[in-house]
């Protein structure tokens, strides 16, 4: 997939464990652990806005492009 979702540099950037993003946001740890390792093939409008409000960042703060083939590497 080409897009990356960097959930794990915002959350070191605001010393956030899983357990608080996830009790935040209103997802279950296995599903916020998904998102964290990039293997979500998809993610809710609804669960990148709580995110972002959790993390009080942008949605340009996690989400990268990158070139299919960076991602295989």
């Amino acid at each position: 997939m080409a897009i990356r979702l960097n959930l794990d540099v915002m959350m070191a950037r605001r010393k956030m464990s899983l357990t608080e993003l996830s009790e935040k946001v209103g997802i279950t740890m296995a599903n916020m652990s998904i998102l964290k390792t990039g293997k979500a093939k998809a993610i809710r409008f609804q669960t990148l806005d709580k995110i972002c409000e959790a993390l009080h960042c942008q949605p340009g703060d996690l989400l990268e492009y990158v070139e299919e083939d960076e991602t295989n590497a």
